[in-house]
């Protein structure tokens, strides 16, 4: 730097002035700067790599997440295609061995599900239960109101969660009983 612009304080920061003299009136303290600027220095270079590293992690985790997700679809789906291979088989077949084949496709597909950790909701006979199950009706009968006396549909958990509702009709009791 000329004189002219150490002159004119143009390229200084406004209190530099005053750190020089500091450090002009304690030596000791010039050491002590300059450690803690190298300090500083490997601190925010650490710094960055553990950023550069955790958005690694970050990418990593994600594309590992989704090479599990394919690969779980995957086996799914081959279990799902025997089952429809089955059924082609069963539509080949003649009319007095239809109703035994489409029964053994039934339960195949069952265990597939269940392998996979698809279990049917148990409905019929139970306390209607709006967590489980979707009321399509209430009917009177002789079962106590609010119990499920028909499935429509069946209801699915994946594990424990709901993924769908089984679909039923709903005991509104006995209406001779109510009437009197």
């Amino acid at each position: 730097m000329d004189d002219a612009e150490s002159s004119t304080g143009q390229d200084r920061a406004p209190d530099s002035g005053m750190e020089e003299n500091y450090l002009t009136e304690c030596p000791s303290c010039a050491g002590e700067l300059e450690e803690q600027k190298r300090a500083y220095a490997e601190l925010h270079d650490r710094f960055l790599r553990l950023a550069a590293d955790f958005e690694n992690f970050r990418k990593r985790s994600v594309r590992e997440k989704e090479i599990f997700v394919s690969l779980a679809n995957e086996r799914f789906a081959v279990d799902i295609l025997e089952v429809l291979d089955n059924f082609e088989r069963a539509i080949k077949s003649d009319d007095t061995h239809l109703r035994e084949g489409v029964h053994q496709i039934q339960h195949l597909l069952d265990a597939r599900l269940l392998r996979n950790g698809i279990t049917p909701v148990d409905a019929l006979k139970k306390q209607f239960n709006p967590a489980e199950h979707e009321a399509i009706a209430h009917i009177p009968s002789d079962e106590p109101a609010g119990t499920v006396i028909d499935v429509a549909a069946r209801g699915y958990r994946l594990n424990d969660k709901v993924i769908r509702f089984a679909k039923v009709a709903v005991s509104k009791g006995n209406q001779k009983d109510q009437e009197v």
